[in-house]
């Protein structure tokens, strides 16, 4: 019995020590506990300009070449000074404006395998108002990189003409 009482409680505590880990993110990123439902659009119509005032910011992901394999399409959150403004899955693409000014970002692997929700990529930005900025989420299936990288405007026009659209959503 005492065995049994033993047993239980070390289990409670290792879920415990797992969930603390888990949620255990830069400043720059949002909640673990928000995760993103993302959907893909082929042919989207081109991107709305950034909102009045505002510098644009366009983050695309890119997935290395492993060829076709089931679940490949990896979810990359994307967080602006401690709160997530959406994701991308697969090899894809979103926008969203951000006021002018330094901003922190960060990226965060979406997923339920703990070696894979530490992986966080963070970058900063002096965003000034009018402009867009190209940002590359580089994931790695065979050597688990991950990372989040500025790219100049012709990469980034680029490599959005080679992806789809993600719009992503919110779920708990």
């Amino acid at each position: 019995m005492k065995l049994n009482g033993m047993l239980i409680l070390g289990a409670i505590l290792a879920t415990g020590t797992a969930d603390a880990m888990a949620t255990t993110l830069p400043d720059s990123c949002g909640s673990d506990q928000v995760k993103f439902k993302v959907t893909q659009r082929d042919n989207a119509p081109a991107l709305e300009a950034a909102d009045p005032g505002k510098a644009q910011v366009v983050l695309i992901e890119t997935l290395d070449p492993v060829g076709k394999c089931i679940g490949c399409e990896i979810t990359g959150r994307i967080g602006v000074d401690g709160a997530w403004v959406g994701a991308s899955k697969g090899s894809s693409y979103f926008a969203f404006s951000v006021e002018p000014g330094t901003h922190n970002l960060c990226a965060s692997w979406q997923s339920r395998i703990e070696m894979f929700k530490s992986k966080v990529a963070m970058a900063s930005l002096n965003a000034e108002a009018g402009k867009t900025y190209y940002y590359k989420l580089n994931i790695s299936l065979t050597s688990y990189a991950f990372d989040l990288v500025p790219v100049t405007e012709e990469e980034g026009k680029y490599r959005m003409k080679l992806s789809s659209r993600s719009e992503s959503k919110p779920s708990r």
